[in-house]
């Protein structure tokens, strides 16, 4: 079936009472996918890293956004700048360590030089090579922008500020990540399309209290609740009294959790004194990634966040197996399309209205 035509089936003006889900192709498709890299993440603010990482002079991370490598970077003037991590005479990368310190960027495949800003500099054995001039093989740029404690870059050339993109996060998490520290990072391959993994976080908590019995034993459902923004989404709980010996309830402390989404693939998880974000990562039609990275408040003792990670391990292990099987009837002949919880599922609906948007944005004729 054409690109336009599946993007056709689903319908974004419904009323959620009346609303199906995106067809199950969407799931399944590599051309749907394949336009996804395009029209998704080529055209949304993206998370890539953290400021600290990128806080020196010379200091640099790289990532991949869905299969595009960046590289970023802080000159010596201090500027933080993005580039595509690409050498622009084989593309080559021009760095593969995840993050360190650099004096200059210099392809290791044939030893073209850059510098921090991404200038061409060197280029061995290219005497007589004519029209060509270095001051027009620099680097391709991305725009690159920090918020709080992240890195973010935008592939295709911005529409709105990160600030705007992500309103009303900054303005609510201002303060509330104060003093938390990175820790650890913890990654999950799973046999699912990254959909799947963002429909199952967005659910509303529908699904917490079948397939999460620990969380569910901290969190007080009945107050369970999901509020949608421009490109984002909050998910509020008030939290309760559980078994004091369980490990869930003594590292889910406060008396409300949140959980952030930023359209399309970042998720941020907040009690007190404790955070943790998802970074989903499309690997192929049946395939993504999720990196999980823990925040603690400084001086948080080891056997704490011992005991906390594992907590959101066995959360992620359950919903690593409920994903899968998700993935395995997408592919059932039985099943085209889903309904939405009008009282759970508003998050997951908003999900796929901005999804059609950026697709059909994305087809239409430039």
């Amino acid at each position: 079936m054409p690109l336009a035509d599946q993007i056709r089936r689903f319908d974004p003006a419904r009323p959620l009472n009346t609303a199906r889900t995106i067809p199950n192709t969407w799931y399944t498709c590599p051309e749907v996918l394949e336009a996804e890299r395009r029209a998704v993440f080529g055209s949304s603010w993206q998370m890539v890293g953290r400021t600290v990482q990128v806080a020196e002079p010379g200091s640099f991370l790289t990532a991949d956004v869905a299969g595009e490598p960046i590289l970023v970077v802080r000159g010596e003037d201090r500027t933080l700048r993005a580039f595509f991590n690409v050498c622009r005479h084989r593309a080559a990368p021009i760095l593969n360590a995840p993050c360190g310190r650099a004096t200059k960027l210099r392809c290791r495949y044939h030893g073209w030089t850059y510098d921090l800003a991404g200038k061409l500099r060197g280029t061995p054995e290219f005497d007589g090579v004519e029209e060509f001039r270095k001051e027009d093989n620099g680097l391709a740029p991305v725009a690159v922008a920090t918020r709080g404690p992240f890195v973010w870059v935008h592939l295709d050339p911005p529409k709105e500020s990160v600030e705007e993109y992500l309103d009303p996060l900054p303005k609510w998490s201002a303060g509330k990540m104060e003093g938390l520290e990175f820790a650890r990072r913890v990654e999950y391959e799973l046999a699912c399309n990254w959909k799947v993994y963002v429909d199952n976080y967005l659910d509303g908590g529908y699904h917490v209290n079948t397939v999460h019995p620990a969380l569910a034993g901290v969190l007080d459902y009945s107050g369970y609740k999901t509020t949608v923004f421009a490109n984002a989404s909050v998910q509020t709980s008030p939290m309760k009294a559980g078994d004091p010996n369980d490990p869930a309830t003594r590292t889910r402390t406060g008396t409300e959790a949140a959980y952030w989404w930023v359209f399309p693939n970042f998720m941020l998880n907040l009690y007190s004194g404790v955070m943790d974000t998802n970074l989903v990562l499309p690997m192929g039609p049946d395939r993504c990634k999720v990196i999980f990275d823990y925040y603690f408040a400084k001086g948080t003792a080891a056997d704490f966040i011992d005991q906390s990670v594992a907590v959101a391990h066995q959360v992620q292990i359950e919903d690593v197996g409920i994903c899968e099987e998700v993935q395995r009837g997408l592919h059932s002949r039985s099943y085209t399309v889903g309904r939405f919880s009008v009282k759970r599922e508003a998050g997951g609906y908003h999900f796929h209205q901005l999804l059609s948007r950026h697709l059909a944005a994305g087809d239409e004729p430039a």
